[in-house]
């Protein structure tokens, strides 16, 4: 507190009218105490911005700063002053209260800052409310409106501030009620002591809106309260939840729970449906069911923007239309990929028509195999009738994740075949569309996907057209100033011109990274470190004795241990640690994972190439322990963006080698081995020399099965979609404030 007394004009009720200051003022010592405790707040919020001159540090117009900085220092030391001057303030614990109040407010403002709970620009307005409630301290008139009025933020730090008023435990609900619907993920976890209160059966239904089935495990559990608060739930959706647990195969009704919340269907009639009388469960109308509820749904965002409960997430509908693709079509299909005569082979998906393959081909495109798709995606044609319009087609699903059917028909050469399916100007449009509206972050992953597809097109033409849309949507932006817009087709632009270049060196050095240097993979030891992830299925435990005998006695010694082995080189240095597939239904495998990766960390060894054997659903698994900045992974299918997007979060420089179909042992192999080599000839890594010499290997196979797997990998300096992810990181951090 400033020891030199002013006088000064202020406006700030009881306690800042006018007033003129008398030096003839003493404080007590006996709250001298309180005073120096509300210096010692001052000072710690002084330290914030690391500089000590009664002034804090903030963003904004010189107006904010000066308003908040008098609003902590300034009125702060004027208030102290006037508590001990005031006459309506008779006792001493009148006084001690009131300057506690500003203690607890310079408090409250110092915690808000480092944790990010307050704004700087929100500073003055808690001022003025805590001045406001301290007038009325005594009557209370209308503090908890105030507190209503404020946002969680500001409601929270008042009612620090006055944590003794008569009025704290109401106005603490309504502060509880604020954060529950700004976090309702926490919800369920938190409303318990709040069970009996007006507004808990809204916050069961944001709870509910939020994560459905996390409320479903609730809802199971009818003997403890919040079980019994959400079966006797007067909101639609949360009882509708609430019957479903109650009701056999009750998940099985989870991605219509919007409809039936509003009574657009019924229970009874879809089970007449999926359960005709007297006859087994019916596969295919169950997921004719889906799709038709996945376009009723689309149409609703489209048109209203408005999204569906049980669109996304755990036992949702896109979650349960690809789980219920993979069980009954893909699978099959897949599992018959040796058989050469075609009814057999194809015949689980007898009974889609085309609307359904599409869903099919759509939701299951990180898990259909190439020959899988291909004669699913002739099927579809064929199913078009004698003139098949590949327009009509997309009309009646309402476009819904066309960008998405787009990216896979050109990963299989079949963009071209389905575009001649329409007229020329229908699909000169669609593609324009196709890649036009990626202005922002939530655009994202269309972008991916217009990235992806680009590499994958071999028309010339369609090529050309495509890179000229971009061209035109970068110049648009620009025009229109839409800077973010213009930097995404910038990038988009700059990928695209540069896989078609002869001419690298005048592509951005970000796009020239074709090259690792042994050095940019070894650890401080010298070591190059290598992780393999097996799973302890069928797969994996066929493929790992193979995957020991590519490592010749020569060249390589191997250590076993009981749920991992070490391969050590020769000559270069190179370590390779890769877990056993252990029996998954035991757990054993992601056991033997965790193990071995303590075993690393507890010696300080640090991977810098993972590679990924198995399935594209153990990919998570996989990526959840990937090292940090991992350089080189070799994975099978990516499984699309979500999983690419982790990936580069953690590590964003990994080079990354991907298949469209699972990774094939007799590709991995030689690739291994090439890159192996060439480390332990302290070579540098170049991918395009690598993929070259690997591409006359596999061109000389006699194997057909492996020569189509060979064309389906792609290598890092390919992946156009992870190049422009890599790219679009880069410009967040230079855009960065």
């Amino acid at each position: 507190m400033r020891k030199a007394l002013v006088c000064t004009l202020l406006s700030m009720g009881w306690m800042c009218g006018l007033f003129a200051f008398s030096d003839s003022i003493i404080i007590p010592l006996n709250r001298q105490y309180f005073h120096d405790k509300i210096d010692q707040q001052q000072l710690a919020v002084d330290k914030l911005d690391r500089k000590v001159d009664q002034r804090l540090f903030t963003s904004g117009d010189d107006s904010l700063k000066a308003r908040v900085n008098v609003s902590l220092f300034d009125r702060v030391d004027e208030c102290q002053w006037r508590i001990e001057s005031n006459d309506s303030l008779k006792s001493n614990n009148d006084k001690v209260r009131h300057l506690t109040y500003l203690e607890n407010y310079l408090q409250v403002v110092r915690r808000g800052l480092l944790r990010k709970e307050i704004a700087p620009s929100e500073i003055p307005q808690l001022f003025s409310g805590m001045l406001k409630n301290m007038e009325v301290a005594d009557t209370l008139h209308d503090y908890l409106s105030q507190v209503r009025s404020y946002p969680y933020s500001l409601a929270k730090a008042l009612t620090d501030i006055f944590p003794d008023f008569p009025l704290a435990a109401a106005a603490k609900k309504i502060v509880y009620e604020k954060y529950a619907l700004l976090h309702p993920d926490q919800i369920l976890s938190t409303l318990d002591p709040y069970l009996g209160e007006p507004f808990a059966d809204r916050l069961l239904e944001a709870a509910a809106r939020n994560n459905p089935s996390r409320l479903y495990t609730f809802a199971q559990s009818k003997s403890t309260l919040m079980g019994k608060a959400i079966h006797q739930s007067a909101s639609p959706l949360v009882r509708q939840i609430a019957l479903l647990t109650e009701t056999p195969n009750g998940l099985m009704y989870f991605p219509f729970l919007d409809n039936l919340a509003a009574e657009r269907q019924s229970l009874q009639a879809i089970e007449s449906l999926i359960w005709p009388t007297g006859k087994p469960f019916d596969s295919l109308a169950y997921f004719r069911l889906l799709v038709q509820l996945e376009m009723q749904y689309y149409r609703k965002i489209r048109e209203s923007n408005d999204t569906p409960v049980a669109m996304f997430g755990a036992n949702g509908l896109r979650e349960t239309l690809h789980d219920r693709a993979i069980r009954h079509f893909i699978e099959p299909i897949n599992q018959l990929h040796d058989e050469v005569n075609l009814n057999i082979r194809m015949k689980p998906i007898d009974s889609l028509q085309p609307i359904d393959l599409y869903f099919m081909m759509v939701t299951g495109e990180n898990d259909l195999y190439t020959s899988s798709f291909k004669h699913s995606f002739n099927r579809m044609v064929e199913r078009m009738g004698k003139n098949p319009r590949g327009d009509s087609l997309l009309l009646k699903v309402g476009f819904d994740q066309f960008r998405k059917f787009i990216k896979v028909l050109a990963a299989y050469n079949r963009l071209d075949p389905f575009l001649k399916t329409m007229p020329p100007g229908f699909a000169a449009s669609l593609m324009k569309t196709f890649v036009s509206d990626l202005d922002g972050s939530a655009q994202l992953e269309a972008s991916i996907d217009v990235a992806d597809s680009y590499a994958s097109i071999q028309n010339p033409t369609l090529r050309s057209a495509m890179l000229q849309h971009i061209v035109e949507n970068e110049t648009l932006a620009e025009q229109e100033g839409r800077l973010f817009g213009k930097h995404i087709y910038g990038l988009l632009k700059q990928i695209f011109i540069s896989i078609d270049s002869s001419q690298p060196n005048k592509n951005p050095d970000w796009l020239n990274a074709q090259q690792i240097n042994r050095s940019s993979l070894t650890d401080d030891s010298g070591r190059i470190v290598e992780q393999v992830f097996f799973y302890g299925d069928d797969d994996g435990r066929l493929h790992f004795p193979g995957f020991l005998q590519s490592f010749s006695a020569a060249e390589w010694k191997i250590t076993h241990q009981p749920e991992w082995v070490e391969i050590r080189s020769r000559k270069g240095n190179i370590h390779i640690y890769a877990n056993r597939p252990l029996d998954y239904d035991a757990n054993l495998d992601d056991s033997a994972q965790a193990h071995l990766i303590r075993y690393l960390d507890e010696r300080e060894i640090t991977p810098s190439i993972v590679v990924h054997r198995g399935h594209s659903y153990w990919l998570p698994a996989t990526i959840r322990r990937m090292p940090l900045n991992t350089k080189i992974m070799l994975i099978g299918s990516c499984g699309g963006y979500k999983n690419l997007k982790q990936i580069l979060t953690l590590s964003p420089d990994a080079a990354i080698i991907s298949t469209k179909e699972i990774g094939a042992g007799d590709i991995n192999r030689p690739i291994l081995n090439y890159i192996h080599q060439s480390l332990m000839r302290n070579e540098m890594l170049d991918w395009k020399k690598m993929w070259e010499e690997l591409t006359v290997l596999f061109t000389r196979e006699k194997n057909k099965s492996i020569r189509e797997t060979w064309e389906n990998y792609i290598p890092p300096y390919r992946n156009l979609g992870a190049l422009f992810f890599k790219a679009y990181q880069r410009m967040e951090v230079d855009q960065a404030p």
